[in-house]
């Protein structure tokens, strides 16, 4: 999966695969514009209300964290790749 970090949208990607990250894209970037429709397409992708549930909360948690950590000036520390 070479390059899923810098676009997924280049990588090939299971069906499923796509609608999460599509939905997760969407949530973080334009939280506003989400519909009855993007829920349904994780349905349809073969997610659960759970997994649904999960993957959502999943985003939510990670633009909260990001958002406490800028708005209070934290430094990260650097990848240890």
């Amino acid at each position: 999966m070479s390059g899923l970090a810098e676009d997924y949208r280049r990588v090939e990607l299971e069906a499923a695969d796509r609608a999460m990250l599509d939905y997760a894209a969407k949530l973080t970037r334009e939280p506003w514009a989400m519909e009855r429709s993007d829920v349904e397409a994780l349905r349809a992708a073969g997610f659960s209300d759970r997994a649904v549930l999960d993957i959502n909360q999943v985003v939510a948690y990670y633009a909260y964290v990001n958002r406490l950590a800028d708005g209070l000036g934290v430094e990260l520390e650097a990848s240890r790749t």
